[in-house]
């Protein structure tokens, strides 16, 4: 199967126009199944998805060696189209709680080591720092990067939700392929200074979160429960009220979704592929199933009658609760 293709911004690579975001088929999500997240990542490779996400802190590790497999075990011509993305820096205790950032150059390349012997590969593709660390500025963090690229280890130099000056500081420093930030219907901040700032400087957007963790998917319902080891039952967006308004929402789109004759999930992936030929969603499947239903996004045209059928479903801000718990939204320089 051959899918279209985009452009990581002026200078990066050429990528699959949905890339699979690996995250949660290490456990961010309640427990997953190893070998369906490795047929999954086949299925993606064999259906045309080149982009492959992953964070070095994703089960610590546990991301980066399930792509090693499923890289290893992909027919060759497959293994050589993927390109892998990589954010660095989070700090993270064994019971999983949260210790801040470290983007300090030695910490850069000390990840950057690790990173490409879990993955097996001599370079990552696209490299970033999961967060602006407050305590080293964004130049020196993107210039130790750009050391690794000078090297041969890194391809391109990526950014992560960080907001418009701290993008301009970093574009001045060294060329900046793209910026990888929440963005879907219900999370629509990067269009008001973010968005524009990169459209000027020739950086593209790899969004994550297009289904809103799942929120609005269509597949939840009011009564849905989740692990403690889920990251949503920590989320402010699926807590008590806010949950049941934001699956009100759903509903709206989904009576928008039937017409077309398409899921709600599809009808949200395709807003967001609609929003520019410069943003690459990331879909989050973990199961064959779900990865298929996501790719049947691509086909889905929206006309501008069906845009404002789903603006008036879904304005802007109009979803009940942060897409973080306060702690983690303190550490999104995006949203300072």
């Amino acid at each position: 199967m051959t899918i279209q293709t985009r452009n990581l911004g002026t200078t990066g690579p050429q990528v699959s126009a949905l890339g699979l975001g690996c995250m949660g088929m290490s456990g961010m999500y309640g427990e997953s199944d190893r070998a369906e997240s490795i047929a999954t990542i086949h299925a993606a490779l064999e259906a045309g998805v080149t982009l492959l996400d992953t964070g070095d802190f994703y089960g610590m590790g546990h991301n980066e060696l399930l792509i090693s497999e499923a890289l290893r075990t992909a027919p060759p011509a497959l293994r050589e189209n993927a390109l892998i993305s990589v954010k660095f820096g989070a700090q993270r205790g064994p019971d999983g709680a949260w210790h801040g950032y470290d983007a300090r150059p030695a910490a850069v390349k000390t990840w950057a080591a690790y990173s490409l012997q879990r993955l097996g590969v001599d370079h990552i593709d696209v490299y970033r720092p999961a967060r602006l660390d407050p305590n080293v500025p964004i130049e020196e963090t993107v210039g130790a990067i750009a050391e690794l690229v000078d090297q041969g280890h890194v391809r391109h130099i990526g950014l992560s939700e960080v907001g418009a000056e701290t993008i301009r500081r970093a574009a001045a420093t060294a060329p900046i392929a793209d910026l990888q930030i929440e963005y879907a219907l219900i999370s629509r901040g990067p269009e008001r200074e973010i968005l524009p700032t990169l459209r000027e400087l020739g950086i593209a957007v790899t969004a994550y979160g297009v289904l809103s963790r799942g929120l609005i998917s269509g597949h939840f319902s009011a009564d849905r429960g989740f692990a403690a080891n889920d990251f949503r039952a920590h989320s402010p967006r699926f807590k008590g009220e806010n949950f049941q308004h934001n699956l009100t929402l759903v509903e709206s789109l989904r009576k928008i979704a039937e017409q077309k004759g398409v899921s709600v999930a599809q009808i949200a992936i395709a807003w967001v592929l609609s929003r520019g030929e410069d943003i690459v969603p990331l879909v989050g499947a973990r199961t064959r199933e779900r990865l298929g239903e996501a790719l049947g996004a691509l086909d889905v045209t929206l006309d501008a009658a069906d845009l404002a059928a789903i603006e008036a479903a879904v304005p802007a801000d109009a979803a009940a609760g942060e897409r973080y718990a306060p702690a983690q939204m303190a550490m999104l320089d995006s949203e300072s």
